[in-house]
């Protein structure tokens, strides 16, 4: 019998800030109304950082509640991986101010910069770490604050984005592969890129061009266009690679950014809609956040069970896009 090493999700945490933001708030900011911002997004209500409340912060207080909801301590912690397109500073990475708070001197701690994929892209890292034998567990985080980086007076794009953190904490253990599928853990990941969108879905400012942060920029029917099919195609490549279909998947968790993006991806794909989480009306599109958001709630709800078979997936500028599948 040979075994193998599956990362398996110990605990969940989410954080939101303070200060939530309806969509009848707009109406004295940008020519907009609730009825508008529902009908082509399906969001209600964002949560928007305060003063005080950062990426950092809320990623740090993300973590503690994961952290607690796998019985563990930061001490029991190797590697912090950090999911944003937020951080607080250009340099040092935020994963090491949120190693810094949590008191961790040992181990690694990097950003990952996959923008709304940012998430699936640091725990599929953190899983090829785990995998690798150099870590045994790590703390994962998506934390954004989007609304400081949004051009207010542009009403296509402020009302969409709002501002939180969630993370999971993985933990490597042995398993059978003879029994690989019903085995915890995370069963494949799947990632992609096509640099040649960039200009769809971009932020107009940077270090090493204007010297500025710059704004966020989106062309809304180009990303919408390119989302459903980039998306199911990267699914179904999971799906092969498991050896599943749409009617295995027990919950499909994906990345929170237009209520109507969400519904056409599980139509294509034959995914019931009693299976898919959905919290983009109430935090808008939170970037890396949105998935490990909507995972928190759901597994704290009571929604994911143990053995359940979970799918996450997403797509952000660049393009990226990806998926995971995952044995609850």
């Amino acid at each position: 019998m040979t075994m193998s090493i599956r990362s398996v999700i110990r605990g969940t945490g989410s954080v939101l800030p303070a200060r939530t933001m309806r969509n009848q708030d707009f109406a004295g900011i940008v020519e907009t109304s609730d009825e508008w911002i529902r009908q082509r997004t399906g969001i209600e209500a964002r949560h928007i950082a305060g003063e005080g409340e950062t990426t950092v912060s809320l990623a740090e207080g993300a973590a503690r509640k994961a952290l607690d909801a796998a019985g563990l301590t930061p001490a029991d912690i190797d590697v912090i991986i950090l999911a944003t397109a937020t951080p607080n500073n250009t340099f040092p990475a935020s994963a090491v101010q949120v190693q810094h708070k949590l008191g961790i001197t040992h181990g690694f701690a990097f950003d990952v910069h996959a923008v709304c994929s940012g998430f699936v892209y640091a725990l599929t890292t953190a899983d090829l770490y785990l995998k690798g034998g150099a870590a045994k567990r790590a703390l994962v985080i998506g934390a954004e604050t989007f609304s400081r980086i949004l051009d207010w007076e542009d009403r296509s794009t402020c009302v969409l984005f709002g501002d939180g953190a969630g993370a999971v904490v993985l933990e490597a253990v042995p398993a059978d592969e003879a029994d690989a599928g019903a085995a915890q853990g995370i069963i494949t990941s799947k990632l992609r890129s096509d640099g040649s969108h960039q200009g769809k879905l971009y932020v107009d400012g940077g270090p090493s061009t204007t010297g500025t942060v710059g704004k966020l920029r989106m062309e809304g029917r180009e990303v919408f266009k390119h989302a459903v099919g980039m998306i199911t195609d990267v699914i179904e490549d999971s799906f092969a690679a498991a050896g599943i279909g749409p009617d295995d998947v027990d919950w499909f968790v994906p990345h929170q950014a237009n209520r109507r993006i969400i519904d056409a991806s599980a139509r294509k794909l034959g995914i019931a809609p009693e299976k898919v989480v959905i919290t983009v009306n109430q935090h808008g599109n939170t970037s890396a956040a949105s998935i490990p958001l909507a995972l928190d709630a759901a597994v704290r709800d009571g929604r994911i069970k143990r053995g359940d078979l979970v799918l996450l997936e997403a797509m952000g500028g660049g393009f990226t896009w990806g998926a995971v599948l995952i044995r609850w």
